[in-house]
């Protein structure tokens, strides 16, 4: 599922708001999630999962094209737990 279709399932469940109301709130929701992450924090949300960050160490990687080492610096990435009812969901 890709963004639009998310809006477009969410407007269809809620006749009562208009498109540019659906967009706004799947924008705001998506925003604020990534702004608590790059904050360092974390967001949960009960029955679906918790979204968190992960530290990466420096290392030194190679450039597949030609071979030759490369440094890569230190940095946090997107992490993703599923829940406990969304597991359950997905193994029926």
């Amino acid at each position: 599922m890709i963004r639009s279709e998310l809006v477009q399932k969410v407007a269809e469940a809620h006749p009562d708001l208009s498109p540019r109301e659906v967009e706004a709130i799947v924008t705001t929701l998506f925003d604020e999630i990534v702004a608590r992450l790059a904050q360092g924090g974390r967001v949960e949300l009960r029955g679906f999962g918790a979204f968190s960050t992960r530290a990466r160490d420096a290392r030194t990687g190679r450039n597949p094209r030609t071979g030759d080492t490369v440094e890569v610096d230190a940095k946090r990435v997107p992490y993703f737990k599923p829940g406990k009812e969304m597991r359950a969901r997905l193994n029926v």
